[in-house]
């Protein structure tokens, strides 16, 4: 045990072994919900995948790799260990991603704000400044039925098509106005 002790803290495993200590205060922390793990880190190759799962894949392989080498390798050549290690690990974490993109959601993030500039129809009797409800398609097909409004000068029905131009974020509905189509 004090051998593996003291192959974690010497180099060149020790700046592996700091980055492992990161990584798993990064998922105590993701656990409590203080971080959101959905972005990934498509800037290294490891796109649609978290990037907490990939970095963290990452820097669990190349701790492993380095504390090989640091068994295997002495001398001058003791330098190169991070960089064969990192590069080894990018490489090995890199094959793992395209079987772990299964797992994860596709399409990328969305949000409310997709909508603004599509067509919607409306579902409610009639939409206000103050009340109303509308049908959305998404570009992936599905639809979603959303709060809507008006500036109060525009009539709007069930059945009417319209044009959702803006959302408010405070109030969490879109603005419509009447849409005309160009047959």
């Amino acid at each position: 045990m004090t051998d593996l002790l003291h192959a974690a803290l010497g180099f060149p495993t020790v700046v592996f072994s700091f980055l492992l200590v990161v990584v798993a205060a990064y998922w105590l922390a993701a656990a409590t919900g203080l971080f959101d793990a959905d972005d990934d880190a498509a800037w290294l190759g490891f796109g649609g995948v978290p990037a907490g799962v990939t970095l963290s894949l990452l820097v669990a392989v190349a701790w492993l790799l380095s504390l090989a080498g640091s068994r295997v390798v002495s001398g001058p050549a003791l330098a190169a260990v991070p960089v064969v290690a990192l590069a080894a690990g990018w490489a090995a974490v890199r094959a793992a991603v395209a079987p772990l993109r299964r797992l994860f959601p596709g399409g990328g993030r969305h949000s409310r704000s997709d909508f603004v500039g599509q067509m919607c129809v409306i579902r409610t009797g009639a939409v206000t400044s103050d009340f109303g409800q509308a049908e959305v398609t998404a570009a992936d097909g599905s639809s979603a039925i959303v709060q809507v409004r008006t500036t109060g000068s525009d009539r709007l029905g069930r059945g009417d098509p319209a044009l959702i131009f803006e959302y408010d974020k405070d109030g969490e509905f879109f603005w419509v106005m009447p849409y005309e189509s160009e047959h």
